[in-house]
């Protein structure tokens, strides 16, 4: 396995992988090449909380025209606002026995996602927009951002294809990042475990199931085909679109 000249990225972004490797010096241009995983990832099992496309443990506060596809809901807490004028293609469930079966499911799932291991994973660091992620476990000791260019992941052709990314800490994306999907990758395989909380920047474009210990911020336009799932904290929106995938 080769990485071409990793020491030039690494002010953007470390990358540590566990497999043999070595530098090319015939290489002349700046990109990094990912290791293809032999360890296949199965799926993180959602159950209960498959049919939301939001659920919040504090609170859920909208402004603006969001649009969601899929259910809402909250547990324990009691506080949903703004629609409308927020749009929801979905049922609305507040601290009943859906929402708080729900809600120990995310937390089942968190705690899946959280202690999945192999010798093949990938630790990453720092901004990973650029990058073109294949399928497999990644893990971060601290925060991500999608900051300086978009994030692809790429299937290879197989649509049951699974990426976990652990993040110890927040999740971020700036303004009109997007995150893409390739060789037959689905939203609905794309699960982020993020310690802290996450935060979308204006009119970004986020892919995947979105588990986080604390709030997620939607800034004004950004879209998420997946789910947005906190275990105590609330989530914002403002005008943006949402689609349970």
């Amino acid at each position: 396995m080769k990485i071409k000249k990793l020491l030039s990225f690494c002010a953007i972004a470390t990358i540590v992988i566990f497999a043999s490797c070595e530098k090319d010096e015939t290489e002349t241009d700046d990109s990094i090449l990912i290791p293809i995983q032999t360890t296949v990832q199965t799926t993180i099992s959602l159950t209960g909380a498959s049919n939301f496309a939001i659920l919040a443990g504090s609170e859920i506060t909208n402004t603006g025209e969001t649009i969601i596809t899929g259910d809402i809901g909250l547990s324990p807490g009691t506080s949903i606002g703004g629609f409308p004028p927020g749009i929801l293609n979905g049922t609305q469930h507040i601290n009943d026995e859906i929402a708080n079966q729900a809600k120990l499911d995310i937390i089942e799932a968190y705690n899946d996602a959280a202690s999945r291991t192999c010798s093949d994973k990938v630790t990453l660091s720092g901004n990973i927009g650029g990058l073109t992620l294949t399928p497999g476990l990644y893990f971060s000791t601290s925060s991500l951002a999608i900051s300086s260019g978009d994030l692809t992941f790429d299937a290879q052709g197989d649509a049951t294809a699974v990426f976990i990314l652990q993040i110890a800490s927040t999740l971020t994306t700036t303004s009109d990042r997007k995150v893409i999907l390739s060789g037959g990758a689905l939203a609905s395989n794309i699960f982020w475990n993020v310690g802290s909380s996450a935060t979308f920047g204006t009119t970004s474009v986020m892919k995947g199931t979105v588990l986080a210990v604390e709030s997620i911020t939607f800034n004004t336009g950004a879209t998420l085909d997946g789910r947005a799932l906190t275990r105590i904290g609330g989530i914002t929106l403002e005008g943006n679109t949402i689609v349970k995938h």
